[in-house]
């Protein structure tokens, strides 16, 4: 029987194989209940839907029988709120976000992410809260994102062992918090097995520079820049994952707020 609940979100969708492979590992220790967003709402970061109304669906038919699960017309921010104070019938012992696709680290990207935020929303009920997220080689990226995650055997015994460490670090921060406001980013590298070392690190700061290329006159189309590094601290997210290591860095915003 499960010891622990569980609330579970993203960013790329309910429907993202990611998502899926987590909730299935999370299974064995946890009752999972999951609130994901109808589509991918990547790039979104805290978004909040206060202009549009936002619908539910039930979508148990995606998970195993005993997974509550719905979809949400909102952002990660919308689903982890409303699933907190609308339709989850405890309070979780913790929330997590992810697995994502593609890697959240640096500054900006962990300032960006809608995969990040959903944690952010679960620290500010008080609540244990993780980002996890998949590094993914360039060559296969485009392919496993427009799948929604799904991928061959190339890389599928890469995600599964993500998503079995991610479930373990669930369980040991349910059995031991960090501190409130306290939020855990782990990305996991591109070529994770189940002996990969973890690093405890820090965002590396980088400079992306303009995010937007001109696709025609007065008209700009996104477009991805991996920008300018503006450190070089060795224990930065970055470098762990070149090294091939489990990513965790703890981001605070405990201090946010708090009185002098």
């Amino acid at each position: 029987m499960a010891t622990y609940r569980a609330l579970v979100t993203n960013d790329d969708g309910i429907h993202s194989l990611f998502l899926h492979r987590l909730v299935e590992a999370l299974l064995p220790n946890f009752s999972v209940c999951v609130a994901a967003p109808k589509k991918e709402q990547s790039w979104i970061g805290r978004a909040i839907s206060r202009h549009s109304d936002i619908r539910v669906e039930k979508n148990e038919n995606f998970f195993p029988k005993e997974v509550e699960a719905w979809s949400l017309t909102g952002t990660p921010s919308d689903c982890v709120n409303i699933a907190l104070g609308h339709l989850v019938p405890n309070p979780p012992d913790i929330v997590l976000s992810g697995i994502n696709l593609g890697y959240n680290t640096t500054e900006i990207l962990i300032l960006s992410s809608g995969t990040i935020a959903g944690a952010i929303e679960g620290s500010l009920w008080d609540i244990p809260s993780i980002a996890f997220s998949q590094a993914i080689p360039n060559a296969l990226f485009s392919e496993i994102s427009t799948k929604n995650g799904q991928t061959d055997e190339r890389f599928s015994s890469v995600i599964q062992a993500s998503a079995n460490k991610a479930a373990q670090l669930a369980l040991d921060t349910v059995q031991n918090p960090p501190k409130k406001g306290t939020i855990l980013n782990v990305n996991f590298p591109d070529t994770m097995h189940a002996e990969t070392r973890i690093e405890m690190t820090q965002p590396a700061k980088i400079h992306l520079g303009s995010l937007y290329e001109e696709a025609e006159k007065d008209t700009f189309r996104f477009q991805y820049s991996e920008g300018k590094r503006l450190c070089n601290h060795s224990n930065s997210d970055r470098d762990a994952l070149m090294r091939g290591n489990i990513s965790i860095s703890e981001l605070d915003f405990s201090q946010i707020g708090r009185s002098q």
